[in-house]
């Protein structure tokens, strides 16, 4: 009797699994947060910057987070599928525009839908360009980034300077303004809260700040923004298409030979990509300004794909890059020059911890490298009063700059990010 071995083609390793990079236990994540809360509340104590954990610095945090957090989703979306996705900040452009040209004319509900669609049609475009035809990601991204800076500046004079909308303030470079959307505050849990916050007690009136901050006059497009997150990680992680979206950006050929449609799943991850980018548009123009104005999103797509990274192409972790990037952003918005000098000592602890931790691990060079700047950004620190304004309205970008050094050596972005897939090559 013989027997006759058939074999069947290997299932797609898949990120997040027991392979990948070890994730943090729900403890450890608590410890980090309570550890950061304490630092935090220890600089506010030393130096007085009260509005560092104030309920104020963190509403306006949690504001300039969710866009960010929007764009960072979409490339999240686009990039587990395997495509890169560079014009997300073009899909926010898109987003900022349509959502402001509907929204003045209709009611802002309409143009959160309108945002949306307009993020939708770039993203589907980048699709049409990376999938079907194979384009360098990376040129086609920057090409719509183009694209939709120059469609938005020619419509905006055509649609803004003229008739109603210049009567109601429109100008070739800003839309009239729209309604409101409805912001919520729970009634006693927020003045609760601040009382408590008022006494300025160490950690106690920090927390009470911060939980303060995400209670009160919270739009219910962030709340809407928070329940994407949410259903985010459950349609990629814990459903079969998500999986098999996931597959696409892992392995594609191997998903192609068991039955994967990997240019359907291609078109559905980057149209949705263009969606939550269009959304985070509409945010900027619907609910942080009310209109559109030239030059709105300010870079953020970019910021967002690098939260995404930092975040290590998840969800949870991009939600604490977008809000990293949110808190700096507020800042300088808010008396920022000294906030800024008061979180200088804040770096000069963690690059210390981290210049221990390298020695510790024998990486001399970066450890000595990270000795010596936290020993620069004391002297700074004690020499000065404040921080420059041209270095407050840069700290964002300094920011994400920094934490992308120091958190990219522990990164694994999905194995087919980026490379050109054409169909029947699992056949």
């Amino acid at each position: 009797m013989s027997a006759t071995a058939t074999s069947t083609p290997p299932a797609p390793k898949v990120s997040g699994g027991k392979g990948g990079r070890t994730r943090l236990s729900f403890p450890v994540v608590l410890l980090i947060i309570a550890g950061a809360l304490l630092a935090l509340s220890a600089v506010r104590a030393i130096t007085g910057a009260e509005d560092v954990t104030s309920a104020g610095q963190i509403g306006a945090a949690l504001a300039m987070a969710v866009p960010i957090g929007l764009a960072g989703l979409g490339g999240l979306w686009a990039e587990r599928a395997g495509v890169v996705n560079i014009g997300l900040e073009g899909m926010m452009i898109l987003g900022t525009f349509f959502g402001a040209w509907a929204g003045w004319q209709t009611n802002p509900w309409l143009g959160v839908l309108a945002g949306v669609v307009g993020g939708m049609l770039g993203g589907l475009l980048h699709a049409v360009a990376t999938v079907t035809f194979g384009v360098d990601h990376i040129i086609s991204g920057i090409a719509i980034n183009i694209l939709a800076l120059g469609f938005t500046t020619y419509f905006a004079k055509l649609w803004f300077n003229s008739g109603e909308a210049a009567a109601k303030g429109g100008s070739p470079k800003q839309s009239p303004p729209a309604d409101d959307i409805t912001s919520v505050t729970i009634p006693g849990l927020s003045d609760g809260l601040h009382s408590i916050e008022k006494h300025h007690w160490f950690f106690v009136s920090d927390v009470a700040g911060i939980l303060g901050g995400l209670v009160t006059n919270v739009s219910l497009l962030t709340i809407l923004a928070v329940i994407l997150f949410a259903l985010t990680f459950f349609v990629l992680w814990k459903t079969s298409f998500g999986l098999r979206l996931r597959s696409c950006g892992e392995n594609p050929v191997a998903a192609e030979s068991l039955g994967v449609n990997v240019y359907t799943y291609k078109y559905i991850a980057v149209i949705v990509s263009g969606g939550m980018a269009g959304l985070g548009g509409a945010f900027l123009s619907l609910v942080t300004s009310h209109i559109y104005n030239e030059g709105q999103t300010g870079g953020r797509g970019y910021i967002g794909l690098a939260a995404m990274i930092f975040g290590n192409w998840r969800p949870g972790g991009l939600a604490m890059g977008a809000g990293l990037f949110g808190f700096a952003d507020a800042l300088q918005l808010r008396n920022g020059g000294e906030s800024v000098h008061a979180l200088l000592l804040l770096l000069v602890v963690v690059l210390a911890l981290l210049a221990g931790w390298k020695l510790y691990r024998k990486s001399f060079v970066q450890g000595t490298v990270s000795a010596v700047i936290a020993a620069a950004v004391l002297v700074w620190y004690l020499a000065t009063d404040s921080v420059p304004t041209e270095f407050v309205s840069a700290t964002p970008y300094i920011v994400t700059l920094l934490v992308l050094s120091l958190s990219a050596q522990r990164l694994r972005m999905p194995k087919a990010d980026g490379m050109r897939y054409r169909k029947g090559q699992g056949k």
